[in-house]
């Protein structure tokens, strides 16, 4: 089965940086356009970045543009998210998703904290 398991959250003062990894099974990975999505507390669930199946395009949600880079090890069946300059309001629960056949998949998610 699919399976999208998050890591490398964790607590980051401002200005900080964090690697977020997602390493995908049960499925060609290599097939599968990748995305992040974040969950801050009380809002809706917004996509932060997505990657082609060959890393040949990328998109930014307005507010990472120029901080965040998605990108994808296919070999590995990963995907990351770097995060740089991290801000307060990039506090929230970050989720890898992928979508196939008629259906979604999402991950656990891991925690992003960004406070000083």
């Amino acid at each position: 089965q699919v399976q999208l398991v998050e890591s490398g959250g964790g607590l980051v003062q401002p200005g900080g940086s964090l690697r977020l990894s997602c390493a995908a099974s049960g499925f060609t990975f290599s097939n599968y356009r990748m995305y992040w999505y974040r969950q801050a507390p009380g809002k809706q669930r917004e996509l932060v970045a997505d990657i082609t199946r060959a890393s040949g395009s990328t998109n930014y949600a307005d507010s990472v543009k120029g901080r965040f880079t998605i990108s994808r090890d296919n070999a590995k069946n990963t995907v990351y998210l770097e995060m740089n300059s991290l801000k307060l309001e990039d506090t929230a629960v970050y989720y890898c998703n992928t979508a196939g056949g008629g259906r979604d998949y999402w991950g656990q998610g891991t925690q992003v904290t960004v406070s000083s």
